[in-house]
This record gives structure tokens, sequence and C-alpha cells, in this order.
């Protein structure tokens, strides 16, 4: 059966969730939430995305609160630890709500921020947790040259990335910066998340051989079975990482990890330690570095405290009819 626009609406419920440092310029995050048959799903697209990909996010939702139940291969994931772009007096406070942990991704190219700054904060990082493995993760936000200039600087600094995400906005960018690593020796793994999730076609960076590594978020790709089957296409190493969601919203990351045949690498899921609040009283927080899927209750007290302003609610209302409209008449449905 179809799933109609009004079975979302009689429990569609829109939070507000504190966070307890700026991240990607938010110091609050806005999702919507609604109930299926197997339990709560999450709606969160970024609130200045557009009415397409807001679409691809609500399939996501709708697959997950509605649909079939893949199956799942291990009953717990390792997860990294994230640093928002904080000054270096504030990352012991940061990081110690993550509990033990092996890797820490660090966000850098933070608007109105430094490379010295980002630098700073690597070093820093490096020197507390002297046995972490480093990521980072620029969102896209530098030049080429910009990019090399600080691997460049980890490595006069004897600072060892795992990995760097989505350095540079373009898949011709990250094909220039790849050339440029290999013609200076350097080793240094690219990843790539934007060039993946907001890609018409999210294997184009695997197929061009741009990336080491493939970051997979679950909603922003269609849901589990659509991030599971890229996965396999792509035939890269996978970290499944989240978009800053509730623990709603977590739990279908950690579903989609808790499927995928091949996980080597620490997943980036962690992220509701960063949430001042969430819409559960047993969120999902790792415990020395790990976490357990599981289905998340949501608290209707938590639903209370965290309701998002009338007017915020009714903009999201509005934007989930619209959005509806449009995945209706896109011909999906979940399995």
């Amino acid at each position: 059966m179809p799933v109609e626009l009004s079975e979302l609406l009689s429990t569609a419920r829109v939070v507000s969730l504190p966070l307890r440092s700026r991240f990607r310029g938010l110091i609050e995050r806005e999702l919507l939430l609604f109930e299926g048959p197997n339990g709560w799903a999450e709606w969160s697209p970024f609130t200045e995305y557009p009415d397409a990909e807001a679409t691809v996010w609500l399939g996501a939702a709708i697959e997950f609160g509605f649909g079939a139940k893949p199956v799942e291969l291990r009953d717990k994931i390792a997860v990294n630890a994230t640093l928002p772009a904080v000054a270096p007096a504030a990352i012991a406070k940061v990081l110690n709500k993550f509990g033990s942990f092996r890797t820490v991704k660090i966000k850098v190219a933070e608007a109105g921020q430094s490379r010295a700054e980002d630098l700073a904060r690597a070093i820093a990082v490096r020197d507390l947790y002297p046995t972490a493995r480093i990521r980072l993760d620029a969102n896209g936000g530098l030049s080429v040259a910009e990019a090399l200039e600080l691997i460049g600087a980890f490595r006069r600094a004897d600072l060892q990335l795992e990995y760097f995400e989505q350095p540079v906005a373009s898949l011709d960018e990250m094909l220039e910066l790849g050339r440029a690593l290999k013609d200076q020796g350097d080793e240094t793994l690219l990843a790539a998340d934007e060039l993946v999730r907001k890609a018409s076609d999210p294997i184009a960076v695997a197929k061009a051989g741009a990336a080491d590594i493939l970051v997979l978020k679950a909603a922003p790709l269609g849901g589990v079975f659509k991030a599971i089957e890229i996965a396999g296409l792509a035939n890269l190493p996978v970290v499944v990482s989240s978009a800053l969601e509730s623990s709603v919203g977590l739990s279908m990351g950690m579903q989609l990890a808790a499927c995928l045949p091949e996980l080597t690498l620490d997943s980036g899921l962690g992220t509701a330690a960063l949430l001042a609040g969430d819409v559960t009283r047993d969120p999902l927080l790792p415990q020395d570095g790990w976490l357990i899927p599981r289905k998340i209750e949501v608290d209707s007290g938590k639903l209370q405290l965290f309701a998002a302003e009338d007017h915020r609610g009714d903009w999201w209302i509005e934007r989930l009819e619209h959005c509806f409209k449009l995945y209706a008449e896109s011909g999906i449905q979940p399995i």
C-alpha cells in the first residue's frame, strides 16, 4: 500500500535541538519526526537545501519508517569522535563527551578561520590524544592550493592523517589535488562526501578515481538500501557518517553500518554527543568508541521540551507537504 501524506502528518513533530558548540554555522538543529509501523523516522534536510534534495531525504525517512528492514550483519559499530572548529582551549571539553575513542574527525576550513587555526586545532588534538587517528573534514571549503598548503603544514608538523574528507568542492578539483599529491610523493588519502551525496551520479567520484574512500550518509542518499547499493558499485572503502541528526536519524545510519558487508573504518555516527538535547531519554551515545544498533524510543516530554516555535513548525509542515508531492510524483514507494 502506498504511504499517504496524512499518515505522516498525523504524527509529525518538529523540534529544535540545541548544540553544545557551533557546528556548520548552526547553534541548533531543526528536524521533523513522524512515526510509522517500524517506529519513529526523521526527516532533517538542512533548511537551505532545495526541494529536490530534501525530497530524497524524505524518501529515506519514509523507507525507514514504513519499508522493509534490511539484514544486519553486525551488532556493534566502531565510531569516531567529531570535533567542531573550536579553539584549542575548548577541545577537551568537547571530546570528553565522546568518552574513549581511537579516531577523531576534525572540522577545518570554517568560514572566518585561517589555516593556522586549523593546524593549531589538530596539533592540540595530537598532543591531548597522542594515540588517536586524525581525520580532517573541510566540507569542500578549500581551493586546491589551500588544501596542498594545509597538508604540507601537517606533514611538517609530523601530523599523520588517516584521510582528508572533501578538501575541495568539485570532481575536477579532487582529481587535480590527487595528481598534485602524487607528484609530491604524498600518500594522503582523499575521501568524498558531498561529491557522493549531492551528485546526480553518487559513484562518479569513484569511477573517476578521484577518491580513495567514500563517505556514505543514509538520508541524503535516499535510504539504507540505496546506500548499500552505492557501496557495492563503488568498490571502495566506506565510512558511514551522520548529518547531525537526532538519535532517531542516527539509528538509520546505524542500520546502514550494520548491514554493509565490509566496514573497516570507524563510522562518524557518534554525533549525538554534540547535541545538548535529544528526542529520547536514551540517546545513541558512544561507549568506549562503540555504538550498538537499536530502535530509538522517542519521549513525549522531550518532544514538548524541544518543540520548535510555531512559525518554524508551520514552515516544516509546509515543506513536508510540498516535498511529499514531489515524492509521490516520483513513483518511488518503500519496499
